[in-house]
């Protein structure tokens, strides 16, 4: 099953790796230097640097709730991740944008 934009569809094992691509073009084009994780396991996807800021970011695609056209990011930090401040950057694949998420823990 493919997961479905308005541009296309998009085999399943690859929405990550688009998420990833977008996040790395979109931090760049605000500033920050993007070191990318080398692997596919890890608390992390990629770390950026601005202003003697030093980011660990882990990228989530956004699902779409059909009930009112939203879209939400379903994970939430793990334990290691909150204690590493790692923040989670969304994307949303109908719409291609990305925004930070407000942790709640």
């Amino acid at each position: 099953m493919s997961v479905t934009t308005e541009q296309k569809h998009i085999n399943p094992s690859r929405k990550g790796d688009l998420a990833e691509y977008y996040a790395v073009t979109w931090l760049w084009d605000n500033g920050y230097e993007v070191f990318t994780n080398a692997g596919c396991t890890g608390p992390i996807d990629m770390i950026a640097y601005k202003d003697n800021e030093t980011l660990l970011i882990d990228v989530k695609t956004a699902s779409r709730d059909y009930r009112d056209n939203s879209c939400y990011v379903r994970a939430s930090r793990t334990p290691e991740q909150i204690k590493l401040g790692v923040v989670f950057l969304e994307f949303n694949p109908t719409t291609r944008k990305l925004k930070w998420v407000n942790h709640k823990e």
